[in-house]
């Protein structure tokens, strides 16, 4: 069967030129030929060039999402297992591969798969129709190329159960993919022990993108005492309380992450000084800016305030918001970690508020360092939503 050819609009496909991997509904003219959705799709320009081959969903406003540049490439077996291997080859070449993510969608050139890899669990999501209709094989291929390099996978874990894919026509789905095995996993990062809720922790179970943000707070944090907002299942709570602080304090509304912190904190002998509460970030932090508590270092590692353009003012108003309390919390001459993970909420903007709020908390900021995801977490350039998490390290001055 010949595959079914879809023709740009004159002057569309301006991210696809650029280095991006999506088309929009909106920037294509013709789809001549057969097709099902999930189908892979050749791609002209509006003139006829070839802009090469992805999969096709009429459900979704991505009409498109290119796999190859290459007009005459295959997409079969031997493909996707050249992207995986491509895929474990750079993250051994970059980062601690105990535990990182395997593949980060489009920034590998794998549109719509996420894999982590927890120890020897994979734990992944099938964001696409494309891919979720290859996901049985693309998932036996990657436990190949990893046992082809010694590393012996005991179990796969499916989160597909994020909001993304309804905009695919997706049902949200999650469940072993394979044998059954204890969905809490043992991990160590930087030196500090975690056991991930594969099965029901945020996302895959755990945030992998912060590991060398946490190693870099670790320099901040000997005798220290230390505020750690957001604090999820206390990765940065448990960094600081390694690395020699006196006392941290870990908060986040959810009840079930503290357990799960708590219960870290205990792995790694840190309970004593190490502390969580379940309380509302936003609620706490004036009352202990009333109470004129101080802090060496303050963490602010809120999740995405925003997932669309149209809620960037409020999550401004929430950055902003945070950030001046955080900052008033701040002894003089102590620190602030803050960032933000929601691609939105790019560069410029973040940056412009956090400069609004130390106007507003009448502080002076000398920055010690920026820095964005793990790399394992590639920033693909032209596909603005593979760089999402803006990291900053600041001295917070009150004279």
């Amino acid at each position: 069967m010949s595959m079914a050819l879809v023709t740009l609009k004159k002057g569309e496909g301006r991210s696809l030129k650029a280095g991006g991997a999506w088309i929009f509904d909106n920037e294509i003219g013709t789809t001549v030929g057969s097709f099902e959705d999930g189908d892979i799709v050749m791609v002209h320009d509006f003139d006829g060039y070839p802009m090469g081959k992805g999969y096709i969903n009429s459900h979704s406003k991505i009409r498109v999402r290119m796999l190859t540049r290459d007009k005459d490439q295959d997409i079969n077996e031997e493909f996707f297992r050249k992207r995986l291997a491509d895929a474990w080859d750079y993250r051994k070449k970059t980062v601690d591969t105990s535990s990182c993510r395997v593949v980060f969608g489009e920034a590998d050139f794998l549109p719509g798969l996420v894999v982590d890899k927890f120890s020897d669990v994979l734990v992944f999501q099938a964001l696409s129709l494309g891919m979720d209709r290859r996901k049985e094989r693309v998932m036996g291929l990657l436990k190949e190329v990893l046992e082809e390099d010694g590393i012996c996978i005991r179990g796969i874990y499916e989160r597909s159960d994020a909001k993304e894919r309804e905009k695919e026509g997706l049902k949200k789905t999650k469940g072993f993919f394979g044998p059954e095995f204890d969905t809490f996993v043992p991990i160590v990062e930087n030196g500090v022990k975690y056991i991930v809720d594969v099965k029901d922790g945020q996302k895959t179970g755990f945030f992998l993108d912060q590991k060398y943000n946490r190693l870099a707070i670790q320099k901040l944090c000997r005798g220290a005492k230390v505020l750690d907002c957001f604090t999820h299942t206390g990765s940065f709570a448990l960094n600081a309380g390694a690395a020699g602080a006196r006392s941290v304090l870990g908060v986040d509304a959810s009840e079930l992450a503290v357990r799960q912190a708590e219960e870290n904190a205990k792995l790694n002998h840190l309970e004593e000084k190490v502390k969580f509460i379940a309380e509302d970030v936003f609620e706490l932090l004036p009352k202990l800016v009333e109470q004129k508590e101080e802090y060496d270092l303050v963490i602010l590692d809120p999740p995405a305030f925003t997932k669309s353009r149209n809620s960037i003012k409020n999550a401004v108003k929430g950055y902003r918001e945070i950030n001046i309390r955080g900052m008033k919390l701040v002894k003089d001459g102590g620190y602030l970690a803050t960032c933000s993970c929601s691609h939105f909420m790019d560069f410029e903007l973040f940056t412009k508020t956090i400069r609004q709020a130390a106007a507003g908390a009448h502080v002076r900021l000398r920055q010690v360092e920026f820095r964005t995801q793990a790399a394992d977490h590639p920033i693909l350039w032209a596909a603005d939503e593979s760089y999402y998490l803006k990291f900053y390290i600041f001295q917070v001055c009150r004279e």
